[in-house]
């Protein structure tokens, strides 16, 4: 990895021209970012220019299908600070693969703090963007910090109680049993100070995995970068049934925008519908299954339109504050 340069910003990176990496610090180890500068004054106003956060889904990476919604944001005038959690793709942390519920929440946050001193940002108007499994983050994060302006969520996971209820009526029991026996044994090695076990994360039907729902093998790997590695700490699965971001819904204060796949085979899309209702948002259907809206696929560029039109209508010039919303 290069130097950074004096300004804290590295050399551009492969997958977007415009994107410089930068970092911060999170208990120790190194967060990486890819900020991305908003080009043209649609959007800018004398406090400066909007920014949208953003990070991945359930073990995703940056280079994993972001900077292509990254760089419709940028086109239309707003910067971009897209970044790995620790244990994932260019950021670090040990163990590898790790994914902790509190401390992407965490990660979130301070990517936050990171943007609002990022030259030519507006600090009163940071964007919230999530997909699936940071589409529940970004809630969460929202509920916590009623600084923030807007809110996207996009195909999000906001319940992971009826993500399990779906998964045991569609998936394969022993698959779901050894699963949890993986789990039970990653958590005791953690314990004594081992290494992770790990499980992969996107297996085909009735294969060992986390997502196994028809076609996520494929889809994930598709737009698999060159840091995303298909694996995690299988210790997360003993958290994922609790986690609920949908409870914080209703205390969102900055305009939502949730973006809702009907076939969602990966996500719930009645428990995002749910959590749309509670956070009084607005909320766009798409006739497509968890990963039609990423890069490549049929509804990529009707989700990448939406988003840059509600962030038009919220974030503009004349658009009205985030709390007379």
């Amino acid at each position: 990895m290069s130097e950074p340069t004096d300004n804290g910003q590295r050399p551009a990176m492969a997958g977007s021209d415009d994107a410089a990496e930068v970092g911060f610090t999170v208990d120790g180890a190194r967060v990486v970012a890819r900020h991305l500068t908003g080009r043209g004054e649609e959007l800018a106003t004398s406090s400066g220019r909007p920014c949208v956060v953003m990070a991945h889904g359930f073990g995703g990476t940056v280079d994993s299908g972001l900077l292509s919604f990254a760089e419709a944001f940028a086109a239309a005038g707003t910067d971009v600070l897209a970044f790995d959690y620790r244990h994932f793709g260019r950021s670090g942390g040990e163990p590898r693969q790790l994914l902790s519920i509190p401390a992407q929440l965490d990660d979130y946050a301070a990517a936050v703090a990171h943007a609002r001193g990022l030259e030519g940002v507006d600090p009163e108007r940071i964007v919230l963007w999530g997909v699936s499994y940071s589409g529940g983050h970004v809630l969460r994060v929202a509920a916590r910090d009623l600084r923030v302006a807007a809110v996207i969520s996009l195909t999000p996971a906001v319940d992971g109680r009826a993500t399990m209820r779906e998964g045991l009526k569609e998936g394969d029991r022993r698959v779901g049993a050894r699963l949890l026996r993986l789990a039970v044994a990653d958590r005791v090695a953690a314990r004594r100070g081992r290494a992770p076990v790990y499980v992969p994360l996107a297996a085909p039907p009735g294969q060992l995995g986390v997502l196994t729902a028809q076609g996520a093998y494929e889809a994930y790997t598709g737009i698999a970068g060159p840091t995303w590695r298909n694996e995690v700490a299988a210790r997360i699965l003993l958290h994922t049934g609790t986690y609920r971001p949908i409870e914080a819904a209703g205390e969102v204060r900055a305009p939502v925008l949730v973006q809702i796949a009907d076939h969602d085979r990966t996500a719930s899309p009645q428990a995002a519908q749910r959590a749309a209702t509670r956070c009084r948002s607005e909320t766009r259907h798409y006739p497509c299954d968890h990963f039609d809206v990423h890069v490549g696929g049929d509804w990529h560029a009707a989700a990448c339109q939406d988003q840059l039109a509600f962030l038009r209508r919220h974030l503009g010039a004349t658009a009205p504050a985030a709390s007379e919303t």
